[in-house]
């Protein structure tokens, strides 16, 4: 009995095993077929290319990467002459980095937090200060993962809507972040 269980389970082991085989060789061949060099092809009609209506797509602004390093470095250079040594970062609008600076003697700190209040200014198209008056009554804000709800980020908007912002951390207090990460986005209206 033992003996024609095992039988059975080598039948169905050799079966999957070719089953898998059969796979392969057929994305093997499609992935060959699909090689091939466009002269070698026949010419087919070609199927017409969707073209999506206006009211099924939406454009958006960014900003430059010139820009990001304009509002960045100006951003550093308030906080320069305030004597203090903090790191900048500039997110656009997906709160992805686009740029960051470390001033010299910045904390270590420093760094990852200013990308993080980047990030929560342009979440919530708000300076970072005004968010953290948030938290009296809904607390659970601060656990969304990337954000950092202290004052020193502030949005930039273009045409009404967010496009990025700059987050600035290191000095001694928040309200001075704040005030160099402002700095930065009055440096994009010049």
């Amino acid at each position: 009995m033992s003996l024609t269980l095992r039988t059975r389970r080598s039948r169905v082991l050799a079966g999957g095993t070719l089953v898998a085989a059969l796979g392969t060789a057929g994305v093997l061949g499609t992935v060959s077929a699909n090689a091939e060099s466009p002269r070698s092809r026949p010419a087919a009609s070609a199927a017409p290319a969707a073209d999506a209506s206006g009211r099924d797509t939406t454009t958006t602004t960014h900003l430059t990467t010139a820009a990001a390093i304009r509002a960045a470095q100006a951003a550093l250079d308030a906080a320069h002459r305030a004597h203090q040594n903090v790191s900048v970062a500039v997110v656009d609008r997906d709160g992805r980095t686009l740029v960051t600076l470390r001033g010299d003697g910045a904390g270590p700190q420093s760094y990852e937090s200013a990308v993080k209040k980047a990030y929560t200014a342009v979440s919530w198209n708000a300076p970072t200060s005004a968010l953290v008056k948030r938290l009296d009554s809904a607390p659970t804000l601060k656990d969304i993962p990337g954000t950092l709800f202290l004052a020193g980020g502030a949005p930039v908007t273009a045409k009404g809507a967010p496009v990025a912002a700059v987050g600035v951390a290191g000095a001694p207090s928040g309200d001075q972040d704040e005030m160099f990460a402002k700095a930065g986005v009055a440096a994009l209206g010049r």
